[in-house]
């Protein structure tokens, strides 16, 4: 009997062993794509990483959840909802956050996703644009983001894309502001050295719209780089702006292959 306990024990203790190897097998691939690219996920600690894998937990869920609901309510004078065009968010709006920032034919330019939902609102449904930054724009936002989380970014940087791919590109790497530094300077060249003792990201987008501890609250792409212009001491782009939507092209270029996270947590 006790050989019996024994060697249920010693088979235990092997599971649980092959059972993390396989999770440490497959946390890089799920957070770190081939090219280097890592999610800012890896750059968390332990209780905000718990935070985002929790969505009883995630703040950013209650972002959703609004979202859910604005996506079956009705506006302008037609009467319509996201919902009365697409239909079930959870399969028409799959692979819609991949893919964004995309080429809009109507509007002859790169768009954002909080864009082309403006786009939507105003020519079929003949409703008001949400502002930038508003509660009803990030959930909605956060969403649709949400239902591609699992799938990897793609975005297109050809065709009628290239040349806003080209001057997010520019935006990047070229140096701005009172202390002169540029995207580069800290998210490639530094990336993993820590500031004032926080852990410095490749400042990648695939958690977008995020709940951020730093605002207690949800906040959009826009948000996130015009902080960082104020970090350098530079004046900030409107919301919105044509110089925002071709970075952040060009941002989730450089992660392309990292999944979709949204509403990820982070700092």
């Amino acid at each position: 009997m006790r050989r019996f306990v024994v060697g249920i024990a010693a088979f235990c203790a092997f599971s649980a062993a092959f059972a993390e190897a396989i999770l440490a097998d497959e946390q890089p691939a799920r957070v770190q794509t081939a090219l280097g690219a890592r999610s800012g996920y890896t750059y968390m600690g332990p209780d905000t990483q718990a935070l985002q894998d929790d969505d009883f937990s995630n703040p950013g869920m209650l972002w959703v959840d609004e979202g859910e609901k604005l996506w079956s309510t009705a506006a302008g004078p037609d009467g319509k909802s996201c919902q009365s065009c697409h239909g079930d968010a959870r399969t028409s709006m799959r692979t819609v956050a991949t893919r964004y920032p995309a080429f809009s034919p109507q509007l002859g330019r790169v768009i954002s996703l909080e864009q082309q939902i403006n786009y939507s609102r105003t020519a079929h449904q003949h409703a008001d644009a949400f502002p930038y930054e508003s509660e009803q724009l990030i959930a909605l936002t956060a969403f649709i983001s949400s239902q591609a989380r699992g799938l990897p970014m793609n975005v297109s940087v050809d065709g009628p894309a290239a040349a806003s791919f080209e001057r997010g590109k520019t935006f990047f790497y070229q140096r701005r502001g009172q202390y002169n530094l540029s995207c580069a300077n800290c998210h490639e060249q530094h990336a993993g050295d820590h500031l004032r003792g926080e852990s410095i990201s490749q400042g990648q987008l695939n958690g977008f719209p995020i709940y951020r501890e730093l605002w207690q609250a949800m906040g959009s792409v826009d948000r996130m780089f015009a902080w960082c212009n104020q970090a350098v001491r530079a004046e900030p782009f409107a919301p919105g702006s044509q110089e925002y939507v071709d970075l952040e092209l060009f941002e989730r270029w450089r992660g392309r292959g990292l999944l979709i996270e949204s509403p990820a947590v982070r700092r």
